[in-house]
């Protein structure tokens, strides 16, 4: 049975598509931000980092990407 090719989501208060059954880990990836500090929130929900590859995005789905800053 054939899916839609992409889904809408809110990232960061803006729409965003992207290709159906993605996984956050492959958001990450996408944004280029692979390796760095981020934190992502789902639904109002913490995504702990190890599960982000497990974790698949649905239409309609609330994300929030923070980066992590240093400095002092």
């Amino acid at each position: 049975m054939p899916t839609s090719a992409t889904v809408a989501i809110t990232l960061n208060g803006e729409p965003y598509d992207l290709a159906a059954e993605r996984t956050a880990a492959e958001l990450v990836e996408a944004l280029g931000l692979t390796g760095r500090r981020i934190a992502m929130e789902i639904n109002e929900e913490i995504v702990p980092r190890s599960q982000l590859s497990a974790t698949r995005l649905e239409a309609g789905d609330r994300v929030e990407i923070v980066h992590a800053i240093g400095g002092g």
